[in-house]
């Protein structure tokens, strides 16, 4: 090798091995073009899966539909460079919080050759700093006051409210029988047991409720556990449930977690048509990364129907938590509830 190429290829080497960052290049349109060790590390793909191909790849769908990053390379185009840290796509699906700075390649004359991209992975810096931070410490005693409050009107609901309905009930069932002995019109024993019906079927979802309010109490899986099984009783679905955590998560990720595959699996109950359900629970990046997955009707529409109560509220529990939901599944090919939130306890005062 000529001497005067050496520098060149020393730092063609150099960034190639570098484990720690993402480095590798688009060319004008956004196309891969090379690869180094950090970017197949931190992404997941082999260079000879990836160069070629769009970066879009990297993107969640929600910011590909939105256009983002055709915007991020017209404004490094335009100023030189683009940097931001967001939600960015593995391989495998799951994402990661990244730190993100492309830049503008030039020759010599001023043309754009292509963009330079460095992605490093932050996911844990920004679990250790939420951890920290007054909005996860205020998050996690919202959410240790939520479950209490939760709990209060389980209770009060369970042995108030239902008890007085079942009371209800008997005297209304009382009245039935003396009607239908009498010599009044048949009509309004029939009357009196309508009211009957409507009183135990409110009794039977008010139950439902507080079944569904109460907190989860004998560590995440084992709760889990327990709801797929009562809320799955008598539909026909399979249930399976995976988990490979290293540890019981700090309770306010439990709880969001159970919150959330409980909003999921309620779903699959009463709207999915499915012969089977699969719940699997992972430690991943210093948190719990969640699949929900039935075999029924899926979608009407890609990401769900839009302000659908359920799917929001989903959604914001894990985003509130600081981490991220997403749902897909096409019409007839099942559903699929995934989500990541961290896992790394709060440190209260």
């Amino acid at each position: 090798m000529p001497e005067r190429d050496r520098p060149a290829e020393d730092m063609r080497l150099l960034v190639q091995s570098i484990r720690d960052c993402a480095i590798f290049m688009l060319d004008p349109l956004g196309r891969v073009v090379s690869w180094n060790a950090g970017a197949q590390r931190i992404k997941g793909y082999a260079a000879e899966e990836i160069i070629g191909r769009h970066f879009s790849v990297f993107y969640p769908a929600n910011d590909v539909a939105a256009g983002r990053p055709a915007t991020e390379l017209a404004v490094a185009a335009a100023d030189d460079q683009w940097e931001e840290e967001g939600w960015r796509v593995r391989k495998d699906g799951t994402r990661f919080w990244a730190g993100v700075v492309i830049t503008a390649l030039r020759d010599e004359h001023g043309g754009l050759r292509g963009f330079g991209k460095v992605t490093r992975d932050l996911t844990e810096r920004r679990s250790m700093a939420r951890a920290l931070d007054e909005r996860g410490m205020l998050l996690a005693r919202l959410i240790e006051a939520q479950e209490r409050e939760r709990r209060r009107i389980a209770n009060d609901v369970h042995g108030d409210t239902i008890q007085s309905m079942v009371a209800v009930g008997m005297r209304l069932r009382l009245l039935e029988s003396r009607l239908r002995d009498s010599p009044l019109p048949g009509e309004y024993a029939d009357a009196v047991h309508g009211i009957d019906e409507a009183v135990d079927a409110a009794a039977d979802r008010l139950r439902e409720l507080a079944f569904r309010l109460r907190p989860p109490e004998e560590g995440l899986v084992a709760s889990l556990a327990a709801y797929m099984e009562t809320v799955m009783a008598g539909t026909g679905v399979r249930c399976e449930l995976a988990a490979d955590l290293d540890a019981e998560p700090p309770a306010e990720a439990a709880i969001t977690v159970f919150r959330i595959c409980q909003e999921a699996l309620t779903n699959v109950a009463r709207h999915a048509g499915a012969a089977s359900v699969t719940v699997s629970l992972v430690s991943l990046d210093r948190g719990v990364h969640v699949r929900v997955r039935d075999d029924g009707v899926g979608l009407a529409r890609p990401g769900g129907q839009a302000g659908h109560f359920g799917l929001v509220e989903m959604r914001e529990r894990a985003e509130t938590a600081g981490g991220w939901w997403d749902v897909k599944g096409e019409r007839g090919a099942g559903t699929t509830v995934e989500f990541w939130v961290p896992a790394v306890p709060r440190r209260l005062p």
